[in-house]
């Protein structure tokens, strides 16, 4: 079966993504006009972030009572430590290398210049990825923002 544009389920992202570069050309062009209603859905982004803040907040918590639950589920203890352990040293090294190696190496291809002192100003944010609230990026992207704009001077609007 070759699916017909009105038979794929889901949602139309490409359509929302262009209705809102069209909306934002069409605000700017208003001028004054448009002013209230952008600062307006800036308002609304800033509300977000708080409540994604609080919301991540008591992430821990829930992820702690979910894990609790399947070690009590459990039989064999040394098996569960065993495979734990290990996914614990796998997702270490893996961002070790990736965030210790990679993306440095890429960002000095890109730009000639020593990434330790870009990731410095960076920690914050960086060590909110390693997190268990790392499940969303909406945890990190706040923090991240936060430590782009404050420590290395990145204008909001590029932020």
């Amino acid at each position: 079966q070759i699916p017909v544009g009105t038979e794929i389920k889901g949602m139309n992202i490409l359509g929302l993504v262009l209705f809102a570069l069209v909306l934002g050309v069409a605000l700017k062009k208003l001028g004054q006009e448009g002013e209230d209603l952008i600062r307006f859905f800036n308002s609304f982004n800033e509300a977000t972030m708080v409540l994604v803040t609080w919301i991540m907040w008591y992430v821990p918590i829930g992820i702690m009572f979910l894990v609790g639950s399947k070690i009590v589920e459990m039989e064999d203890i040394v098996l569960l430590v065993t495979s734990l352990g290990k996914y614990i040293f796998a997702s270490i090294l893996g961002h070790v290398i990736h965030g210790g190696i990679i993306l440095p190496l890429i960002y000095f291809a890109a730009t000639r210049q020593n990434p330790y002192l870009l990731g410095h100003s960076e920690h914050p944010g960086a060590l909110c990825f390693i997190s268990p609230c790392s499940v969303s990026s909406s945890a990190t992207l706040p923090s991240m923002i936060k430590c782009i704009e404050e420590n290395n001077g990145v204008d909001k609007r590029i932020s």
